[in-house]
């Protein structure tokens, strides 16, 4: 098999970081001898999360099994996510902020036996729901516990109690029309309805005022989702949720890297 030179778009701070946990948790294990050091382990990790690389391309450039790749890469993932907050834990967070913005999204996941409840009629196909809170600059805060593609949104930030928690913690919340009826400290544009055909001047002034407030949001999106591995799923959505937290903790150590 041919085999060429790669590039990862992360820091060297985002590689030690992860190193650093891989050998903290062999130690703790007493782990004697593995194939790969703890550094080459977490160069694979990121080659998966960032890139996208498949089992079959990771084992071939690291001169491993396929079996043993899986299983990095499941030890590590499920490492970073024990390091992700909970809804609590990001909403204090999130109460240091301004403002914060909230946003649902859909990751494509393969089609299941069960395909019914992962079919997002919004967006045409199959995939998981994921709620992200963002901060005024457009980072990623937090994403939610992924729920199946027919979830909407409103009703994924409550299920996952992401509304209470903005609201206990009175976090001031800008969100899109999806999430009228929220209440709490949910901020939605004005919307139509038979009751108000018409929306007044000031009214489209504060929707667009709102609407570039909101934007920033999609910068958070756009951030995780270039994280390759989350262009598709290609996992049973049951482990979507520690794949996702995995991915945000590696992203806070990135930014984190580069507020300094």
């Amino acid at each position: 098999m041919l085999s060429y030179p790669a590039a990862i778009p992360l820091s060297n701070h985002t590689l030690i970081r992860l190193a650093d946990l891989i050998r903290a948790h062999r130690a703790e294990r007493r782990s004697r001898w593995r194939r790969l050091m703890p550094g080459r382990q977490a160069l694979l990790v990121l080659a998966h999360l960032r890139n996208g690389d498949t089992y079959a391309r990771l084992a071939s450039g690291f001169s491993i099994s396929i079996t043993t790749a899986w299983r990095y890469v499941r030890e590590s993932t499920d490492l970073l996510a024990a390091l992700a907050d909970d809804v609590q834990a990001a909403a204090v967070r999130a109460a240091r902020l301004a403002y914060a913005i909230l946003d649902g999204t859909l990751i494509p996941i393969d089609r299941l036996a069960d395909q019914k409840p992962y079919y997002s009629g919004k967006h045409k196909r199959h995939g998981v729901n994921v709620q992200v809170v963002a901060d005024p600059a457009g980072r990623p805060v937090w994403a939610s516990p992924v729920l199946p593609g027919a979830v909407h949104d409103l009703t994924a930030a409550r299920t996952v109690g992401l509304i209470d928690a903005l609201t206990s913690n009175n976090v001031m919340t800008f969100a899109d029309k999806g999430y009228q009826g929220a209440g709490g400290t949910i901020r939605t544009p004005f919307k139509r309805h038979r009751h108000r055909p018409r929306l007044s001047r000031h009214q489209k002034a504060a929707n667009r005022a709102h609407a570039r407030i909101r934007a920033r949001g999609e910068r958070a999106i756009a951030t995780l989702k270039a994280w390759k591995l989350l262009s598709k799923l290609r996992y049973c959505p049951h482990r979507a949720t520690a794949i996702l937290q995995a991915i945000l903790v590696l992203q806070a150590v990135e930014d984190d890297r580069y507020s300094r």
